[in-house]
């Protein structure tokens, strides 16, 4: 799955590419989400956002528009997220529920979402993964 990842901090490069063994062709930019720096989705299906990003409807239209079908936040936290605005691009949105490693649980998110899978309790949109 082609990935672009925002508000990367250096620390997590290697934990993130120790997690994707090469499974994803992610790349990793420091720039934060938003309606400016949303143009480096193109040509991706996924996006990894860390909870100081912005992924406002407005932010989420311009995805849907860049053909995003799923947002991952390597986060706990899922408020930054509109979540009826990603619901109504059917873009499917996962976080990392507390207590498991983040860089793991953010490619499990992935890999689900590439077989065509529910990622669980990680879920945080419809949870109607029949969609």
């Amino acid at each position: 799955m082609k990935v672009v990842a925002y508000s990367v901090k250096p620390a997590e490069r290697e934990s993130l590419a120790k997690a994707n063994q090469k499974k994803h062709d992610i790349t990793l930019i420091f720039n934060s989400l938003s309606l400016e720096t949303a143009i480096f989705a193109a040509g991706k299906q996924a996006v990894m956002v860390f909870s100081s990003d912005d992924v406002s409807a407005e932010v989420i239209n311009k995805l849907a528009e860049l053909g995003i079908k799923y947002i991952t936040t390597r986060s706990a936290v899922t408020s930054h997220i509109d979540k009826l605005a990603a619901a109504s691009k059917g873009i499917k949105l996962a976080n990392v529920p507390e207590q498991l490693n983040i860089a793991e649980q953010t490619i499990r998110n992935l890999d689900s979402w590439e077989m065509n899978k529910c990622v669980g309790k990680a879920c945080t949109c419809a949870k109607d993964c029949k969609r």
